[in-house]
């Protein structure tokens, strides 16, 4: 079977630095960096928001935007984070002087939470509230994440995942 007749969700099984299976993601736009778990957890959203009437339609925001991923047909911005497992702490997020002020950055936080095969686990997502709610500030980094936590998954609203 050629990979061009495979889905995307097929070919994140097959993916490794290098592959023909890394090129035809790359080919296909869905991987643009080097952060190959972030940008398969954008996917996943995206994919979420476009095919589920209920939701806003993603549209992806000028270059260089800081901390929005993607803006709502409502206006409402949203930024995604993703991880790898249900254990650790999202990437950073910069600005720490607007965090601390509580000066709105975005109107909502997605995280994707993959298993080990890159396959979705959760979809969560967290208001401005929740963000300030749950953020840790990191003073080395000088920056602010989330932990992933239990107390985080049962807190904040799920929109897809095995629970």
């Amino acid at each position: 079977m050629s990979l061009k007749e495979l889905s995307v969700k097929e070919l994140f099984y097959k993916i490794s630095p290098n592959s023909e299976v890394h090129h035809e993601l790359r080919r296909r736009g869905i991987l643009r960096t080097k952060n190959l778990v972030g940008e398969i957890g954008e996917y996943y959203v995206f994919d979420f928001f476009k095919n589920n009437p209920h939701l806003t339609n993603p549209i992806k925001p000028p270059p260089n935007v800081q901390n929005i991923d993607f803006y709502g047909m409502n206006g409402k911005s949203f930024s995604i984070k993703t991880v790898s497992s249900r254990k650790g702490t999202t990437g950073s997020f910069w600005n720490p002087e607007d965090v601390k002020k509580n000066l709105k950055t975005f109107d909502f936080l997605i995280i994707v939470i993959l298993n080990n095969s890159y396959e979705l686990d959760l979809l969560l997502e967290l208001t401005w509230d929740d963000f300030f709610k749950f953020k840790k500030f990191n003073k080395r980094m000088n920056n602010h994440n989330i932990s992933i936590t239990n107390n985080l998954i049962e807190s904040v609203k799920i929109l897809t995942g095995n629970l």
